[in-house]
């Protein structure tokens, strides 16, 4: 492989579905690889084996599939590869940069609580570190249970370069030893992905910016095995504009999944991630997956944090929609409408094309197509209408309905019949369709609603005012 080849990864736990933050974060691996003609990679980081859950790996394979992001070559799994994570951590120990440790969890708690009863950072003490072989190895030999710790240097400085906020430095006295392997011979995150970024020659990492805290841990670690570290770049968490700090599923979807259930399609999706946290430099906001690899730079990634603004989101979708054609259209349609005939669809898509933000709001809107609304009576008494010129309105309705064609013709006939307000008459006849006064465009739903139910929700609301 080329020295100069760019490699980047996504590297997913599976321990949930896929966070939407997440999502971004790989869409930049992605473009920036492909943009530099370089392989995006996939790894399945399982080592918390106690935070799994059952079939997460494969939805999120799926859910990365469903957005348009593939990857280069198989997906590498950390749990098929201990055996690596072994030969490295034995390197480790063999150079003095590891060590053994056999305290009990009993006394790393008290180690932890007597540190917060002191408002000082918990850290572990080093009680292990300075185990004799002879003792390591009775210890061992008893079969007592331990972890291998990462031997942190004392007072030394731990500089890199992030991509995105420059230089960061840290003091290593302010950093603990971290656990490399655990008690069940498992690896840490810390140790795995180091090990993993190296073999399979990771040149950029783009991730999240709670990981900068641990970099300069992942760095000691390349040092001490002598290996060149990937470049590396944090990303601003995603906010929530409706309550302060990041997006929470408290607050409404977070999974990426979700937005597709919601009826977001993938595209809108990916063009909206797109600008939360990076520009092309211009005033331009749509791209395709294929355009945006072609703009995107880390220069431009944002230093500040953005807002996962709904309504933008909300925007973009709607753009989206209004760019499929009647095909598409209908698949969407068909799966967000169930109890809706093929006809029905046919009939409903060019009147809700440029109307509707997510699919996922048709079966509220159309809800009146399929079963009868409750309303209280009131509310056909629209714009100071009495109930008698409501009850003449419907009537007359009904009788020009019995011929169910050429509906708008007929109505604005019977409007001028009667020198009705034209306004107040449609108002009138959007409730008794309807039960409410904001819907879809009332008289082109009548043919999907069909003549029958039309005459009975008529009939409904004479009843509900005599």
């Amino acid at each position: 492989m080329p020295e100069s080849l760019v490699r980047t990864r996504m590297a997913p736990s599976p321990t949930g579905d896929l966070h939407i933050g997440s999502l971004r974060t790989f869409l930049y691996s992605y473009a920036f690889a492909k943009k530099n003609n370089g392989q995006f990679l996939l790894r399945i980081e399982d080592t918390d084996q106690k935070r799994q859950v059952a079939g997460a790996a494969d939805r999120l394979q799926k859910v990365m599939k469903d957005f348009g992001l593939s990857w280069d070559g198989e997906p590498v799994v950390q749990s098929e590869r201990l055996d690596l994570y072994r030969k490295y951590v034995r390197q480790l120990l063999d150079q003095d940069h590891a060590y053994y440790c056999f305290c009990t969890q009993e006394r790393l708690d008290k180690i932890r609580n007597d540190a917060k009863a002191k408002k000082r950072i918990p850290k572990y003490d080093r009680h292990c570190l300075n185990l004799s072989p002879t003792e390591i190895a009775q210890n061992l030999k008893d079969g007592l249970p331990y972890v291998i710790r990462m031997r942190i240097p004392d007072n030394e400085t731990v500089s890199f370069n992030d991509l995105i906020r420059g230089p960061i430095t840290f003091n290593t006295a302010d950093l603990d030893d971290q656990v490399l392997i655990k008690s069940n011979g498992i690896p840490t995150y810390h140790f795995a992905v180091v090990v993993d970024d190296h073999l399979m020659e990771i040149s950029h990492i783009i991730r999240a910016d709670e990981w900068i805290s641990s970099t300069p841990k992942h760095i000691l670690l390349y040092k001490y095995f002598g290996w060149t570290a990937p470049q590396i770049a944090h990303l601003t968490v995603l906010l929530d504009p409706s309550h302060p700090g990041k997006m929470s599923k408290r607050f409404g979807s977070v999974f990426a999944q979700q937005f597709l259930d919601e009826g977001y399609l993938p595209e809108a999706m990916l063009n909206f991630l797109m600008l939360l946290g990076w520009n092309p430099g211009t005033d331009r906001e749509v791209f395709t997956l294929e355009e945006f690899v072609k703009e995107f730079s880390l220069e431009h990634l944002h230093k500040k944090a953005a807002i996962f603004d709904r309504k933008k989101l909300d925007y973009f979708n709607g753009l989206y929609i209004r760019q499929l054609n009647d095909d598409k259209l209908f698949s969407y349609f068909k799966k967000f409408l169930s109890k809706a005939s093929d006809d029905q669809i046919k009939i409903l898509i060019p009147i809700l094309k440029d109307r509707i933000v997510k699919f996922s709001d048709l079966p509220a809107t159309l809800k009146f197509i399929f079963e009868d609304i409750d309303y209280d009576p009131s509310l056909l008494l629209q714009r100071d209408a009495t109930k008698k010129l409501v009850i003449d309105m419907l009537s007359q309705t009904k009788d020009v309905l019995i011929n169910f064609s050429d509906i708008q013709n007929k109505l604005t006939d019977l409007i001028k019949k009667n020198s009705w307000n034209t306004g107040q008459y449609f108002m009138v006849l959007r409730v008794a369709i309807c039960g409410a006064t904001f819907t879809p465009p009332v008289v082109e739903c009548l043919p999907a609603l069909g003549r029958q139910n039309t005459l009975g929700k008529i009939d409904i609301a004479l009843a509900k005012l005599k």
